[in-house]
C-alpha cells in the first residue's frame, strides 16, 4: 500500500512528540475523560483530522452519545470507543460500539485506550458482528517497520478517504487461512498440482480422492475447514470457479504426465 510522503512524514514526527505524552499520561493512570482529550490530539496531530470539523463527541445515539464520531464531508465515517489509558482493552468493550455503528449504519468502529488501537470492521448480519481488521500500540510501533506505518496509514484522514481500510480488509480476507484452506480443498487445478509434483518426485500416480481426504483429514486443520468463515470462503472459491468455466463447455479432467525417467513396473496408488 502506497502512502503518500508527506503522510509518512507527519506520522514519523508526530508519533516522537507524543510518545512522551502518552508514557507520562499512562504513568499517571488518568482518566476516560481526559484519554479522550489525548485521542482527539492524536487524531489531529498524527492521523490528520480537523479535530474541530471533523472529530465530536456529541454524536447522539439511542438516547445517548458515544466517545468520539469522526465524519468526513458531514458523513460519518467510523465511530471510537475510548477506554481509560491504564485500561487494558477486552473484547467485551467494543460490544457497545459495535452496537452504536449498527444503528447508524456505519461500517468502521476504532476501540482505542491511545496507546493501543484496534480497527474493526462492522458484518451487517443477524446477529450483528464484527471483524477485527488491524491493530497497533503507538509505543511499541516502529516508524521504520512498513507494516507498522502500513496500519497507522490506514486511520489517517488520507488513509481512509481512498478507502485504506476496505483495501487492506478485503487483503487480509484473501489470504486468511480459511479462504487458504477452501483454495487447496476445493480448486481442482491445486489438487492436480500437488498429485503431479507426487508423481515427479516418487514415481507413484495417487487416486484424487486419496489426496483430498489426506488434506481434509491429515493436513489442513479442522477449524479452518469448518465453521461460517470457512463456509463464506468455500462459497466464494466455488463461485469463481463457476464463473471461469465458459459456458457450454465441460470441464476436462486435467492429466498427469509421466515421470521423465520412468520405472520398471507400475505402483497402484490406492493404498497410499
Amino acid at each position: 500500500m502506497a502512502i503518500p510522503k508527506r503522510v509518512a512524514e507527519r506520522i514519523v514526527s508526530s508519533l516522537k512528540s507524543f510518545r512522551n505524552i502518552l508514557e507520562q499520561q499512562k504513568a499517571r493512570d488518568v482518566s476516560e475523560a481526559d484519554t479522550v482529550t489525548v485521542v482527539k490530539d492524536l487524531l489531529s496531530e498524527i492521523f490528520g483530522y480537523d479535530k474541530y470539523a471533523e472529530v465530536t463527541s456529541e454524536h447522539f445515539i439511542r438516547g445517548t452519545y458515544c466517545d468520539l464520531a469522526v465524519k468526513l464531508d458531514t458523513k460519518l465515517a467510523f465511530l471510537i470507543e475510548v477506554k481509560a489509558i491504564g485500561l487494558d482493552l477486552k473484547d467485551s468493550h467494543i460490544k457497545q460500539a459495535v452496537d452504536y455503528a449498527a444503528n447508524q449504519g456505519c461500517e468502521w468502529v476504532v476501540l482505542t485506550n491511545a496507546v493501543e488501537w484496534c480497527l474493526y470492521h462492522i458484518v451487517f448480519k443477524k446477529p450483528i458482528d464484527r471483524q477485527e481488521i488491524a491493530r497497533f500500540n503507538l509505543l511499541q510501533v516502529s516508524a521504520k517497520n512498513e507494516g507498522d506505518l502500513e496500519k497507522l496509514y490506514l486511520v489517517t484522514r488520507e488513509g481512509f478517504a481512498k478507502s485504506a481500510l476496505a483495501e487492506y480488509r478485503d487483503r487480509k480476507d484473501a489470504t486468511s487461512r480459511f479462504m487458504l484452506a477452501a483454495i487447496i480443498l476445493n480448486t481442482d487445478s491445486v489438487q492436480s498440482a500437488i498429485r503431479r509434483e507426487i508423481r515427479r518426485v516418487s514415481d507413484i500416480l495417487v487416486k484424487p480422492e486419496v489426496i483430498d481426504k489426506m488434506l481434509r483429514e491429515e493436513v489442513i486443520k479442522r477449524e479452518t475447514i469448518e465453521g461460517e468463515q470457512a463456509e463464506l470462503a468455500t462459497r466464494r472459491v466455488s463461485r469463481s470457479a463457476e464463473r471461469s468455466i465458459p459456458k457450454g463447455k465441460d470441464v476436462e479432467d486435467e492429466s498427469v504426465p509421466a515421470p521423465v525417467q520412468p520405472t520398471s513396473m507400475t505402483i497402484a496408488a490406492a493404498g497410499l
